[in-house]
Order: structure tokens, then C-alpha cells, then sequence
């Protein structure tokens, strides 16, 4: 058996992480998945699964030779399609990573538009507020706020967001307004994480970034929770600008302390590939590149 097919069989444990499952998947006998990765596992030199009664996992360097697996093996099928004239039309899966609450504030709309110009993509989203490793991940496409490290990844900013503070009108009518950063400390203040007994938010100040340190009244378990808590008057809050665009527009929730917000942050859509993408990535890039440089939730300074 030759390497492309030891790949197959062992990238197959991705989507299936059982020998037996594998083998179904690729519709071989199991002993022909187990022969295979024994000889892997023999040419590499290392282990590549941890085997137990509960099946079998990967261990470190197998989680890293699967990820090339499934670049090479992606790439191979990308050749064969654009051989047989196919990258006229964007098909096949594509992994992509977006921050927390970009789907329901920001993204939703556009994906349904994609999946219905491009019905032969299928897309697998995963939702992380932090930076991947694409490469490892085997992730297509990523939406990242914040500066990028430098790596070989080709990105295409599509605005910026801000942290914003924000409250009720019905709550800012009843207990005042904030007028500088240290009025916090006089109100109710909404944290965003679970069991929070304190926040520290930063703010800008004549140029100098200055902590504000308060006790906070409500600790909730997700962002969301906590815009909520606080459209319904419970108190002030802080976070990133795209899931309070509806808020704001709506008058459910009112901007403050504007003047000492900390300088914008920078929204990029990034891919690995640049020109040699496949055309699914090169579509979903194009398209919701487009589609987010014209959301009003990637200018935030429109937003009152």
C-alpha cells in the first residue's frame, strides 16, 4: 500500500474516531485500517494513537501528521478538480473559524446568502474568540479582531470594532450618567464573566491608558447574558461593539463615556493559501468580505 493510501486511512479517523468506524467510512475491513497505521506508525518512528477500551485517541504527534494529512490530502483533490475543469465551481468542505456572537449579530445573514450561491460548499463553523493555528486546525478561513501576529497568512481587513460602554436609558434616567471613567465605581456595574467579583476596564485618558477597578453587582456567564441584563436596566456594561449594534440602534441601549474609549481594533478576514486558495475558500473570501466591509456593525464610530 503506498503513503497516499496510509493517508486516507488515517486522516479518515478524523471525522470518525474509531478503527472500526474509519474502516467503514473508506469501505475496507478493519484489519486493513489497523495494518496501515501500524505501518505509519513504524516508518515514522512514533506513536500516532493511544489505544484504550473506549476506542482510540490521538496523541500529540498523531493530532500534528493529521492536520498535514489533511492539507496534502485537500491539496490533492484540489489538483484533480482544477484537472478535470471543476474550480469553475466552488465545492467540497470548508472549515472556518469566527469570533463569539459574529454569527447571531453579524454573520448569520451572510452564510445563508453564500449557501445559497454556492450550494456545493459545505461549511463546518466553529465559534472561538482567540487566534488558531490555521495550519494545525486545518482551518480554511478565520475572522480575527485585533492586531495579527506575523505569520505567512494573507488577510484582508474589513473594518473595526471597539469596546464600548453601554447602558439603558430607563437605567441612566433613574441613577445618572457616567460622566467620566471614575463615576463608575457609583453604579451597577454588569461583568461579563461568570463569578466576577471585580472588573477592570481600561480607558483612555490624555493619551494614557488608565484602569478603572470596581466591584461588580451582576457577574453573568457569556456576553450575551450580559447585554441582556443590562437592555432590561440592570446596570452598566462593557464589551466589543458588533453584538450591541441592534441595541444601539433600536435605543435599547445607549453609548457612554465615548471620549475615553480605547482605540479601535482592527477586523481581518484571513486564509492560508493566497492565490493557489481553492475556489470554495477564494468564493467564501470574496463574498463575505464584501458583505462585512458594508455591515454597519464593522463601523462602529457610526454607531450612537
Amino acid at each position: 500500500m503506498d503513503r497516499y493510501h496510509e493517508m486516507l486511512m488515517f486522516e479518515a479517523l478524523s471525522e470518525h474516531p474509531s478503527l472500526a468506524a474509519a474502516a467503514r467510512r473508506l469501505d475496507v475491513s478493519g484489519p486493513t485500517v489497523v495494518r496501515a497505521i501500524a505501518r505509519l506508525e513504524e516508518r515514522l518512528g512514533v506513536a500516532l494513537l493511544q489505544r484504550s477500551t473506549r476506542g482510540v485517541t490521538l496523541t500529540e504527534a498523531g493530532a500534528g501528521f493529521m492536520a498535514d494529512c489533511s492539507r496534502i490530502l485537500k491539496g490533492i483533490e484540489d489538483a484533480e478538480a482544477s484537472a478535470k475543469g471543476l474550480h469553475v465551481q466552488a465545492q467540497g468542505n470548508l472549515k472556518v473559524l469566527l469570533p463569539l456572537l459574529f454569527s447571531r449579530h453579524v454573520m448569520t445573514p451572510l452564510l445563508s446568502s453564500y449557501m445559497d450561491q454556492y450550494p456545493e460548499v459545505n461549511l463546518y463553523a466553529q465559534y472561538h474568540d482567540r487566534i488558531p493555528n490555521m495550519n494545525e486546525e486545518g482551518i480554511d478561513v478565520a475572522v480575527l479582531v485585533g492586531d495579527l501576529p506575523n505569520s505567512s497568512l494573507v488577510a484582508r481587513k474589513v473594518g473595526h470594532v471597539r469596546s464600548m460602554v453601554c447602558s439603558s436609558p430607563a437605567y441612566l434616567e433613574a441613577h445618572g450618567e457616567p460622566k467620566v471613567p471614575d463615576d463608575l465605581r457609583d453604579h451597577r456595574l454588569v461583568a461579563t464573566r461568570a463569578y466576577r467579583e471585580k472588573i477592570q476596564w481600561d480607558f483612555l485618558e490624555d493619551g494614557v491608558v488608565n484602569p478603572v477597578k470596581a466591584r461588580t453587582r451582576i457577574s453573568c456567564a457569556t456576553v450575551q447574558a450580559a447585554i441582556d441584563a443590562t437592555a432590561n436596566g440592570a446596570g452598566i456594561t462593557r464589551c466589543l461593539s458588533y453584538p450591541l449594534y441592534d441595541y444601539l440602534r433600536s435605543g435599547r441601549l445607549r453609548r457612554v463615556l465615548q471620549p475615553y474609549e480605547l482605540p479601535a481594533m482592527p477586523v481581518h478576514v484571513v486564509y492560508r493559501e493566497g492565490r493557489k486558495a481553492s475556489m470554495r475558500v477564494r468564493s467564501f473570501v470574496d463574498f463575505i468580505v464584501d458583505g462585512l466591509r458594508e455591515h454597519p456593525a464593522m463601523k462602529p464610530d457610526a454607531l450612537e
